[in-house]
Parts: structure tokens; sequence; C-alpha cells
């Protein structure tokens, strides 16, 4: 079951049987420049260029935090229930080249093949839908990333089969939809 917790002027969160989903901070540096710098993620999404902590609050501060404030939404810290340990982010963000917006999600590898990105994406969806009146939401994926196809798979998506060319990205994207 998901439970969306909120205070009116203040960050949301969401919390399933194992997960605390919640806005990212920018003392989350280090968890952000250990994750951007790990070879899944640099392999399945892309090398950032994040090398340090003030790279890394410069991501947050550019990415995240300001997503929140723009669009309403952004990529949102994952966590482990009742540890509080930090293993991955999961959102939706708004991207110019895209119509919708997309989800995504990284994990550190430690954590992965377990069902947290399934939990943390169903969750994220539902809020979206439920809480912001989101509709249609997309995602991309590189051509060999088996892993994040499932999960899409699961989550309801549908493989457009589409090739698609990203800004950012070194490689061509499948493209993936899935409407409420």
């Amino acid at each position: 079951m998901t439970t969306i917790l909120r205070e009116p002027t203040k960050f949301w969160s969401i919390e399933t049987d194992r997960l605390s989903i919640s806005e990212f901070g920018t003392d989350d540096a280090g968890f952000i420049l250990e994750l951007l710098n790990e070879p899944d993620f640099i392999k399945n999404i892309a090398d950032r260029g994040v090398r340090d902590l003030a790279g890394a609050e410069s991501y947050l501060l550019d990415g995240p935090l300001k997503s929140y404030t723009t669009h309403g939404f952004g990529l949102y810290k994952v966590a482990l229930k009742p540890s509080g340990e930090t293993i991955g982010m999961c959102g939706l963000i708004r991207r110019d080249s895209l119509d919708f917006p997309d989800l995504g999600y990284a994990f550190l590898a430690m954590h992965h093949r377990r069902g947290y990105a399934s939990e943390a994406g169903a969750a994220v969806l539902d809020e979206a839908r439920r809480e912001r009146g989101i509709g249609r939401v997309v995602a991309i994926t590189t051509l060999d990333n088996d892993g994040w196809i499932r999960v899409l798979e699961n989550l309801g998506f549908r493989n457009e089969g589409v090739v698609i060319e990203m800004p950012d990205y070194d490689t061509p994207s499948r493209y993936f939809v899935n409407d409420p």
C-alpha cells in the first residue's frame, strides 16, 4: 500500500511497504556523487561528469531541486525503511525533447534485482496520477538495458518500437508509453 505524506509548504514523501521516497536536498550530494559514478549509471544512463561534492551539489540544484519548483515534480531520493539508507532515485523528469513527463530511476548496484525500481516506479506513477493529475508518462532506455525494459513492462508501459535519438545521450533510445 502507498501512503502519501504531506505538509502544505514542505516537501512531500511517499511511503511503500519497503521504501520511503522523498525530495532530495543539497545534503544528499555525497550519495549523488556515488550513484552518478557507478559503472551501471554511466553505461545505461550517461556520464554526467560529476566528480566531486561541488559537482554533485550543482547537479542537485540544477536538476531535481529546480524541477520541483519549475514543474512540481522531479527525481526523488529512495531510501529503505526503517533504516533510512538511501539506495537510489526515481521520479519524473521534464525533458525539452519529450512531450510528456519521463519516468526515470537509478539505484546503487548493490540494490539491483530486489524489486525496488518496480516498487518505487509504481508509487511515483500512482502519486503523479492521483495527486498531480498527470496523464501520459513516457520512458526512454538504451536498446540493451533489459532490466529497465522489464521494469517498464511490469509497470504497464508499452514499447512503441520507436528508436529515437536523445540529446545528451550517446546511443539511440527505445521509447515507452504509459497511459492511465
